[in-house]
């Protein structure tokens, strides 16, 4: 079974190998933009970022943000955001293996919840994350986008 560990410093050029290979989302250019993205986020406690290896190359990644609450008698909430597992891996448990780091971290720092979506409309996306032990329609879910310029 694989296994997850927290990203260290180092590992931003495989992030962003695993993030090309993955066509989830475009991942931030120019390199000196995601080096500066990857310094804020390594600096900050309440930003874990998860990975999991197959033969030394990162096959798979979440991030985990966890932040203070005054309500729910003052428990952290929590959002998982950035799941991506190489094509080439899926299937594997390389995928289950970060979100079961990130959700042992939610839980360690006392999150009364950790809340995800996704846009995927591939049906094997919601059975993986339902099997993860998230449960679909508890909350709705909402975005707003940002206004072009000049609308």
């Amino acid at each position: 079974m694989p296994t997850a560990r927290l990203a260290k410093a180092p590992d931003l050029s495989a992030l962003l190998d695993l993030f090309r290979a993955s066509e989830v989302s475009a991942a931030a250019e120019p390199r000196e933009r995601a080096e500066e993205i990857w310094r804020q986020t390594m600096s900050r406690d309440d930003l874990a970022v998860f990975v999991s290896e197959d033969g030394g190359r990162i096959v798979a990644t979440c991030m985990l943000i966890t932040v203070p609450n005054l309500l729910r008698g003052g428990r952290r909430h929590a959002f998982l955001e950035n799941v991506v597992t190489h094509p080439e891996h899926q299937g594997r448990g390389h995928g289950r293996a970060v979100v079961t780091a990130a959700l042992e971290a939610a839980w360690r720092k006392h999150c009364h919840h950790v809340l995800m979506q996704s846009g995927r409309k591939d049906p094997r996306v919601h059975r993986f994350y339902e099997g993860c032990g998230f449960v679909p329609g508890l909350r709705v879910g909402y975005v707003a986008r940002r206004p072009e310029p000049g609308v």
